[in-house]
């Protein structure tokens, strides 16, 4: 599982990072709101047909779990307000700036982490957390010192989703699909009643599609493919892999807006690759314990899951309410679901 969330945490940040530039051509035509509202529900509408087919064991598992606090701080920063603190930025500053400013995630992720929510860094994850600051940081030499107030709304935003990152690899009690389809019907629907009150309800019929194929690829899936990595590597390491969205949207922001790649987005992308490299060296180990737990995540047999099925599943990654008896032992492991332990 270790691969396929490495996997997933890097398909969630190109997906995420290619929204940067068409959110720039889509804000021509709509104001924040409008386009963080539709966005947000292009991404429930990618997993309305899973929610109406699961919701009775969904929503029963969400109503028996102690998760709704997080469950709504991550409706509350993640959707509501990150976004609307991202497209302000986007508004009065290039598509290529507000990706390099992203990278503040980063570092908001990992600080957070480590003050609030246990997420232990051994020396190989923070040296991989410098190496990809430092390739923002030398990234954004391209763009000079302007642009403050942009650059604080990104800020901002990059703060609430530090938050929504740690909840969101904490969250054990709903499938990924549900956790998207909840934080974008409550998140998409409020901003969108925020910006029609503003700017008005008429929206062009091509501008309102095209927001919601972006909020359905850029949103909906790069959200649960996030919270898969999360769930399984860590709020910080995922975020790293996570940060190559900024690179995506260069690239996306060249071909689509012209904006240029020179030799600092090169010499940026080489300490990128060295900052996801060290931060997924495994070396943290120690004799730990496992409390009695039930919850629900994606996941494969291993010797923390041992429950048995009427199909053989166990080496494929699947999905279901599954329980954990009592256990201590020793062995190299993440800040993952199930070691967010005290060191």
């Amino acid at each position: 599982m270790k691969s396929f969330a490495f996997v997933t945490g890097i398909l969630a940040g190109l997906l995420f990072g290619i929204a940067t530039p068409f959110s720039k051509l889509l804000l021509a035509e709509l104001n924040s709101f409008q386009l963080a509202g539709l966005l947000y529900l292009g991404a429930t509408l990618t997993f309305l047909p899973y929610v109406i087919k699961n919701y009775k064991r969904e929503f029963n598992t969400i109503r028996q779990s102690r998760q709704k606090s997080s469950i709504l701080g991550i409706i509350i920063f993640g959707g509501l307000l990150g976004p609307v603190f991202l497209l302000f930025g986007l508004k009065s500053a290039s598509s290529s700036s507000v990706s390099v400013w992203l990278n503040l995630e980063l570092v908001s992720t990992a600080v957070i982490g480590v003050i609030f929510f246990k997420d232990h860094l051994d020396k190989p994850a923070v040296l991989g957390v410098i190496f990809a600051l430092t390739a923002g940081v030398t990234v954004s030499f391209q763009e000079g010192f302007g642009a403050v107030i942009p650059g604080i709304f990104v800020g901002l935003a990059c703060i609430c989703w530090g938050i929504d990152n740690h909840l969101t690899a904490l969250i054990d009690g709903a499938s990924p699909q549900t956790i998207t389809f909840l934080k974008g019907i409550f998140a998409g629907s409020i901003n969108l009643f925020i910006g029609m009150l503003i700017g008005g309800a008429d929206i062009a019929v091509d501008i309102l599609l095209l927001s919601l194929v972006v909020g359905t690829i850029s949103y909906g899936f790069s959200i649960v493919l996030y919270v898969i990595s999360a769930q399984h590597l860590g709020a910080t390491r995922s975020q790293v892999l996570f940060s190559t969205g900024s690179f995506w949207g260069i690239l996306a922001a060249f071909l689509l807006l012209a904006e240029p790649i020179n030799i600092y987005v090169v010499i940026s992308i080489l300490l990128l690759a060295l900052g996801i490299f060290w931060s997924n060296i495994l070396i943290h180990t120690h004799s730990h314990k496992h409390k009695k737990i039930s919850h629900v995540h994606l996941h494969t047999h291993d010797e923390h899951h041992t429950h048995s099925h009427d199909q053989e599943v166990n080496d494929l990654p699947h999905t279901h309410l599954h329980d954990h008896n009592e256990q201590i032992h020793t062995h190299k492991h993440f800040p993952d679901l199930h070691h967010r332990h005290d060191h």
